[in-house]
């Protein structure tokens, strides 16, 4: 079964599994499944997918490559399989800035250059090098520049231009010795009241803290961290739609919350198109509901299938769109 391999705890079986240690397993994993006809999917820590009921009718390739490489001026290799979480301690640890309001995110290193993790003011794309993978297409190991990754919010060659093509082993890292810590995120600057000299470590504890309030730190026990963490992405919109929805919500266009996202567009918090269409924290759909304390997440409030969480998804991606003509996206994978 894969769900105790994901956050959300839900997932079927897979036809086959392997564990991939070193990069030579993963070569090995991918010349298998080509000689044998089926299909591959690469699983990483398991914190932002969603596996189908009857699970993966293919090869689940586990990346646990590991290692942490120093290369000098705040350059840092990373294995795929490292504990994301775990990294950003260590360098917040060592006076090293670009990462400290990622801390907390569950998942592998390998899994952040895919999505372009982001959180509270920072992505991970600001401080990524390079990615070394191996090119499933052309049967050899490349070196992809941040440029080659064309990270975008949420987005990378990884998961939607070449979707399935690259599987990610390392990730170089270029971080800041000596850098000031970026407090530019609302959230973060009302917790820490105009307070000055803070250390990147001190930082990262704040962040783990707002994290733990909103259910978003994985805890032994806490119902609202069986999640895939924040299930919509935060939609991007024509400025002009602002007037429209501002309407819908009776309320002036000005007190809709938006960000410049470039080209006369705008981002727009998905979390409060969610709770103005009536879908606020704790909402329950059965076994399915979303967060008590975070309204982005849905959760597995205990025996949730894939199908009830798809069925919540549905129901919120439906209202959101009849009330403001807003379509969300899902940010999770769908495995299966």
């Amino acid at each position: 079964m894969l769900a105790p391999l994901t956050t959300f705890g839900i997932g079927g079986p897979a036809s086959y599994f392997a564990d991939a240690t070193t990069e030579e397993d993963v070569v090995a994993a991918v010349i298998w499944a080509r000689e044998h006809g089926v299909r591959m999917f690469v699983l990483g820590g398991g914190s932002n997918v969603l596996v189908r009921d009857t699970g993966f009718r293919g090869l689940v390739l586990k990346i646990g490559v590991m290692g942490v490489e120093a290369c000098g001026d705040g350059c840092f290799e990373v294995g795929a399989g490292e504990v994301w979480d775990d990294f950003v301690e260590a360098m917040t640890g060592l006076g090293l800035a670009g990462v400290e309001c990622l801390a907390g995110i569950p998942g592998s290193v390998g899994g952040t250059p895919v999505q372009n993790v982001g959180a509270y003011g920072q992505e991970v794309a600001e401080t990524i090098e390079s990615v070394r993978a191996f090119d499933v297409s052309d049967g050899k190991f490349v070196a992809l520049s941040k440029a080659e990754c064309r990270f975008r919010y949420r987005e990378s060659l990884f998961n939607m231009d070449e979707p399935g093509r690259y599987i990610v082993t390392r990730v170089r890292f270029r971080l800041r010795a000596g850098g000031e810590p970026n407090l530019r995120y609302a959230d973060l600057q009302r917790r820490l009241g105009g307070m000055e000299g803070l250390t990147l470590t001190e930082v990262a504890k704040v962040v783990r803290e707002i994290r733990r309030e909103k259910g978003m730190l994985l805890v032994e026990g806490d119902a609202d961290c069986r999640s895939a963490g924040s299930f919509f992405k935060n939609p991007i919109i024509g400025e002009e739609m602002l007037g429209s929805i501002a309407a819908a919500a009776r309320l002036e266009a000005s007190k809709v919350p938006h960000w410049p996202a470039g080209d006369g567009r705008v981002k727009v918090p998905a979390a409060w198109l969610l709770e103005h269409a009536g879908f606020v924290k704790g909402y329950a759909d059965g076994p399915a509901g979303i967060s008590t304390r975070h309204t982005l997440a849905l959760t597995n409030r205990g025996g949730a299938t894939c199908a009830d969480i798809e069925r919540l998804q549905e129901r919120i991606v439906g209202g959101v769109k009849e009330r403001f003509g807003v379509t969300l996206v899902r940010e999770p994978v769908l495995v299966g």
